[in-house]
């Protein structure tokens, strides 16, 4: 079964928006074509397939438009052109945190995000003592999130994302959550789901956790899809790629 499917999909961004909005009426006024480098394409014509149970990373330079395809897969955007599916109930790590409320309780985000996350209200209210105890937060869980520090919010985040039996989980650059032993747990956890068949699509520089956690790899360049292949070969091919640019 396939769980993600690109179909000769493009993104494309207007540049200096703000200007953009004065200028483009006075194009218009005066007829003028926007010119070119208004436009800039995140992604061009790509396809691929992640089949289910898959653990794929998406890497390249800055700017690549690897964050644009984790968007585009978790619905944050739509593609301009082509088309793509997602089968199952997907949970996303792009910002950790960033779905939460600070008058709200802990305890009240985890039953708020994991019913945005597809759970009914019973399953979330289920789901909050494992949460919780994951997070390591039994003690503050019913206070004000604006009363946690950063670090909670991220641990609050992480389990509630990873504990709502996700089909399909995306992650992005924010694998080094908490502390040391946090960390080993959460590692601990992704290696569980993967071991469960979920299927797992990550956005990091950090190729050591990539070589780690995922079996495939997609080298983006400019939009573009460079290489598909095994993790390995194509770490081994962007870093050697990326070397010659970085010595210049």
């Amino acid at each position: 079964m396939t769980s993600i499917c690109f179909e000769n999909v493009s993104k494309t961004f207007s540049l200096h928006q703000g200007r953009a909005l004065i200028a483009g009426h006075l194009r218009a006024m005066m007829g003028a074509r926007r010119k070119p480098k208004d436009t800039l394409y995140a992604l061009r014509d790509v396809s691929f397939k992640v089949a289910q149970g898959e653990s794929v990373a998406l890497i390249g330079s800055n700017g690549a438009g690897k964050s644009t395809a984790l968007s585009l897969i978790a619905g944050l955007a739509q593609p301009d052109t082509g088309k793509v599916v997602v089968n199952g109930r997907l949970a996303a790590m792009l910002e950790l945190g960033s779905g939460f409320h600070g008058d709200l309780t802990g305890g009240e985000n985890v039953v708020l995000n994991a019913a945005l996350l597809g759970m009914s209200r019973k399953e979330a209210r289920e789901a909050l003592p494992r949460i919780t105890e994951f997070a390591g937060l039994e003690e503050f869980i019913d206070e004000p999130l604006r009363t946690y520090s950063a670090g909670m919010v991220m641990r609050l985040a992480f389990a509630t994302a990873t504990n709502v039996e996700p089909d399909v989980l995306l992650i992005d650059e924010v694998l080094a959550v908490g502390d040391q032993d946090f960390q080993k747990k959460c590692a601990e956890r992704l290696d569980h789901l993967r071991g469960e068949g979920r299927t797992l699509v990550c956005v990091s520089h950090e190729f050591a956790t990539i070589l780690r956690l995922c079996d495939r790899a997609i080298w983006l360049d400019h939009g573009r899809v460079v290489m598909d292949g095994p993790t390995a070969g194509v770490v081994a091919a962007y870093q050697s790629h990326a070397a010659p640019a970085a010595a210049g």
